[in-house]
């Protein structure tokens, strides 16, 4: 599915940009003990890019969730010392100025990654200084279940580059994706035909939290499901109520935000098929607001942002729905 040149040429230009010191550390994919054990990981000697540096058909990890944490670390560095040193001066007007530290990641992005990655620019969580980010090719990641193409590679929205410092390979175009299709085919279901198939979906979650976890719109330091006094910590699955609870609140909370990358599916290890809840909301947003995609610039505001005098009012939920004679 990748072409094996494309691995040496990223390699290659990782280690020049390390040495000539345009880059301190590199975010990219570690290999693992088996070919499909991929690790996302941060290198910063060219021995061990040259040890485990891979980028295959087994990288489908997207790196741009981890931009938040490392710039985060970068920015503190620089901010102790700008503090630091204004105490010396402070103390002594002639003590000498500490360097600031400038530091910047290189990372790899596939297409669909840099959705992410603009989008998190967006919501001001990358800084984006301290980012040196290289548009790659993608051809498609395999699925380590089946060994044949993932389902979000399948129904692909774009094979363009949004938001980066250089590309290598050529660029692509939006996608006449069919990714909306198996959102069509639940819309079609009764209610409670759906309600059956999420609820059986759902009761396999061991509420182990991966898909928040690597989720690139989820980024708060402190989230509502790690507050142990809201009984939130952990799966209480003692109704179908609290099977769904988590799904659907971290659902809306990435409503209008989600790039659709397929990483909560991806990782989940119950193979729920979480991505078509985001999927679903996508759809909606598109229908009732008009044609978005979540992370596409860095100008455009969500539709959920923002409020004009012809939003749809709360009802058209119910004007939709197939028991109120709509098609939804």
């Amino acid at each position: 599915m990748q072409d094996s040149k494309i691995a040496s040429t990223l390699l290659a230009r990782a280690k020049e940009l390390l040495s000539n010191g345009t880059v301190q550390r590199v975010a990219g994919w570690r290999k693992g003990l088996f070919d499909y054990d991929v690790t996302p990981s941060v290198f910063t000697t060219a021995e061990d890019l040259d040890r485990n540096f891979v980028y295959d058909e087994n990288c489908g990890a997207n790196l741009s969730k981890y931009l938040a944490k490392l710039t985060r670390e970068i920015e503190i560095k620089k901010s102790t010392t700008r503090m630091n040193n204004t105490m010396a001066k402070q103390r002594d007007p002639n003590a000498p100025e500490t360097p600031v530290p400038m530091e910047k990641v290189l990372v790899f992005l596939k297409p669909c990654d840099t959705y992410s990655f603009t989008e998190l620019l967006k919501e001001n969580r990358i800084a984006r200084d301290d980012v040196y980010a290289v548009g790659i090719p993608c051809d498609g990641m395999k699925d380590p279940e089946t060994g044949s193409l993932s389902e979000r590679c399948a129904n692909c929205k774009s094979k363009k580059h949004v938001t980066y410092d250089e590309l290598i390979g050529e660029d692509g175009d939006l996608l006449d994706s069919k990714r909306f299709d198996e959102v069509a085919r639940l819309e079609a279901m009764t209610a409670d035909e759906r309600y059956a198939f999420w609820q059986n979906e759902f009761s396999r979650c061991i509420r182990c939290n991966a898909c928040r976890d690597i989720c690139p719109a989820c980024t708060c330091e402190k989230c509502v499901f790690d507050n142990n006094k809201l009984y939130t910590s952990q799966k209480v699955a003692q109704t179908s109520f609290e099977e769904s609870l988590y799904h659907i609140i971290r659902a809306w909370h990435v409503a209008g935000r989600c790039t659709d990358c397929g990483e909560c599916s991806r990782v989940c290890p119950e193979h729920i098929p979480l991505h078509l809840i985001n999927r679903k909301f996508a759809k909606d947003i598109n229908e009732i607001y008009g044609p978005y995609i979540a992370g596409s610039d860095l100008e455009t505001k969500p539709p959920m942002l923002t409020f004009t005098e012809g939003d749809a009012e709360p009802d058209i939920v119910y004007d939709r729905s197939k028991e109120e004679g709509g098609d939804k």
